[in-house]
């Protein structure tokens, strides 16, 4: 049943983007990070709930019973991510993009064809930086409304909040989530071009606040 509030997302097509990735370091091993996807999977979720028509691609993490309704395409590597991200945005139409994928920042400068072998004493990995896929989203579609993921481990609100805005600047974005770990405890702001909103101290509080968001600032 569509609600008087729900009808803003009706038949939108959202494309969330969530989990970790992987860069190869030889043919069988991988540089990755421990993000497990929860925050996506349950935004898709939750916007899906509210009319929405969502894709999802999402990582190498569980996904545990997510609505067949929704649209998922899954991804291992960095480069999987990017070109699957990129064929979407160039072959489909969609109204908002949630890039909260837990991108690799880092990628060795060497990447092995064969596994190495184990028995070296010392092995050196020269990493050098990947491309910011965000940043090539509004290129590609300058209409879109954009929502990017900044964390940043034990930052203070003020920390989050100025590179949050940064983000916001450099990859164009109409919104972002600045979010932390504190020890251990989860913290999270929605942040726009001139206001904030939070603390929101666990990741439901989060996802109902941004997507009442959505709902009042997408359209």
């Amino acid at each position: 049943m569509v609600t008087k509030n729900t009808r803003y997302l009706k038949n939108k097509r959202v494309l969330i983007t969530a989990g970790s990735t992987w860069v190869p370091i030889d043919s069988v091993r991988v540089i990755s990070n421990i993000a497990t996807g929860e925050t996506g999977i349950l935004l898709a979720e939750k916007l899906q709930k509210l009319g929405a028509r969502v894709t999802l691609l999402l990582g190498p993490v569980a996904a545990c019973c997510l609505n067949k309704k929704i649209t998922v395409v899954r991804f291992k590597f960095f480069g999987e991510l990017k070109n699957s991200l990129i064929r979407e945005l160039k072959t489909k139409r969609y109204d908002i993009i949630i890039h909260s994928a837990a991108v690799a920042d880092y990628k060795p400068n060497k990447i092995y064809a064969h596994k190495i072998n184990s028995g070296r004493k010392n092995l050196t990995l020269n990493l050098v930086p990947t491309e910011k896929i965000i940043d090539a989203i509004k290129k590609i579609n300058k209409s879109i409304f954009l929502v990017g993921f900044k964390f940043e481990l034990g930052a203070s609100r003020k920390t989050l909040i100025k590179r949050a805005k940064s983000l916001i600047k450099r990859a164009k974005l109409d919104l972002a989530v600045a979010n932390t770990l504190i020890n251990n405890r989860y913290r999270a702001y929605i942040i726009g071009k001139n206001n904030v909103r939070g603390p929101f101290l666990n990741k439901r509080n989060l996802i109902d606040n941004l997507s009442k968001k959505l709902l009042v600032t997408s359209y």
